[in-house]
């Protein structure tokens, strides 16, 4: 196992954890960003995807491993 772990969680991701497509996915992290009150030019941490959707952020980071 890698010593890093990502912190950034991109649209191919949400589409790897969730099963929707990518347009979907696209979407739901632009909600994320308008929720935590985000910039366009601002990324999406894999805490914040996590806790928006209620998700154990233990089982996100292994199956992005």
């Amino acid at each position: 196992m890698s010593k890093f772990s990502r912190m950034i969680i991109y649209p191919k991701d949400v589409v790897a954890i969730t099963g929707k497509n990518y347009r979907t996915s696209w979407s739901l992290l632009h909600k994320i960003k308008t929720y935590y009150g985000k910039d366009a030019h601002h990324v999406v941490t894999v805490d914040e995807f996590c806790a928006y959707m209620g998700i154990n952020e233990d089982s996100v980071t292994k199956l992005l491993s």
